[in-house]
């Protein structure tokens, strides 16, 4: 093996290298071990955002731009620092796939309507008298609640009330952009105009798993809007069983006319950690970000403690180990890219062994406060 280095590190070998890239062409036996590893190596980090340090800047935006001076989505993305040197732009990368943003929307506010190739979705998280226009259907926003806008769908948002309306973005911006599948087209108007009365997809399905019998054939979003009351019920109905050793009380949101994710890309649960609850460790091939909807605790991530608190955000890289502990209640609006990983059929669980499937703790993250 010492013989092997040795030799790679030769001038002739050098030099054949130097030769053959001024073709723009690559040589296989030494580039291979930086691509091929025995197991997953995300240029992603483990990461943390405080919540109070989101609002805070979300904000001071407010006071620069409005949706008719540069600010059409006035919403600032979580950029994971291992993924900086992609450009442009980090290509706004929370993990290797998927890309999470906060966006501030003040009363009487339009952000107009557009479409585009990449999935999207939102969880409300403070406000009220919003709306989001998808597909001709006004869906009011509240606490909680959770939306979709799949891919290629008209959308748009408007504000009705009286206080800042805040919610957060997941999209697969990076996955497409790697694809170099992206398209973007504005709606000829400045904000698609109502073609069904307001909720109507939630009205249609106000009996939850019954559906309409004209829905049969699969359609990508026959329900846009997910209420916190509908799923607040779900997860303290399962609360009466045990947990699952590593997820907690989970549920997840699905398109009621195929049974699958409710958006094609990204899946999105809630989960639910009663106070004094540990998970096990485990890791994914998938990554995940995770936002403390409400609770506190922390969580432990390749050795590494997050402490968190309600609006706080921590994304959790590919085959990382993770477990969470939670001081109070807490529920997670958890998103990941299990989807995409199962459409490659590269998927994989792994659970800690060691200690009861806790690990040790070498450090603390500290997150940058200004």
């Amino acid at each position: 093996m010492a013989e092997v280095t040795e030799f790679m590190k030769s001038k002739i070998v050098q030099d054949f290298t130097a030769d053959i890239r001024q073709y723009n062409l690559g040589p296989l036996w030494e580039a291979i071990p930086a691509l091929m590893h025995k197991s997953p190596e995300p240029h992603a980090q483990a990461y943390l955002w405080k919540g109070s340090l989101l609002e805070k800047k979300l904000l001071e935006a407010a006071q620069i731009f409005t949706p008719d001076r540069g600010g059409e989505r006035r919403a600032i993305y979580l950029q994971n620092p291992g993924l900086d040197y992609r450009q442009p732009w980090g290509w706004a990368s929370t993990t290797q796939t998927l890309y999470a943003a906060v966006q501030l929307l003040q009363p009487g506010e339009v952000a107009p309507s557009h479409r585009h190739s990449q999935n999207a979705l939102r969880f409300i998280t403070k406000g009220e008298g919003a709306y989001s226009i998808v597909q001709g259907e006004r869906i009011f926003m509240e606490e909680g609640d959770f939306l979709i806008t799949p891919k290629n769908l008209w959308h748009g948002h408007g504000h009705e009330g009286t206080k800042p309306m805040i919610w957060t973005d997941i999209l697969d911006i990076p996955t497409i952009y790697a694809l170099g599948g992206t398209f973007f087209e504005n709606y000829p108007e400045r904000i698609e105009q109502p073609k069904v009365p307001d909720n109507f997809g939630s009205q249609r399905y106000a009996a939850g798993m019954l559906r309409p019998v004209s829905d049969r054939n699969p359609s990508i979003a026959p329900l846009g809007s997910y209420k916190w009351e509908h799923t607040y019920k779900a997860i303290e109905s399962l609360s009466q069983f045990e947990p699952d050793p590593f997820e907690g009380y989970a549920v997840e949101f699905i398109n009621p006319s195929t049974g699958k994710t409710a958006n094609p890309t990204i899946a999105a649960w809630i989960q639910k950690f009663p106070k004094g609850f540990r998970t096990k460790a485990q890791r994914h091939t998938s990554a995940s970000i995770h936002q403390v909807y409400k609770g506190s605790g922390y969580s432990i991530i390749n050795g590494v403690r997050f402490d968190w608190e309600e609006g706080d955000f921590f994304c959790v890289p590919n085959w990382a180990w993770v477990e969470h502990v939670a001081a109070e209640d807490t529920y997670f609006f958890t998103t990941n890219d299990l989807p995409i990983m199962e459409k490659f059929d590269i998927e994989k669980q792994e659970v800690y062994e060691r200690n009861n499937g806790q690990q040790e703790v070498t450090s603390e993250f500290k997150p940058i406060l200004p």
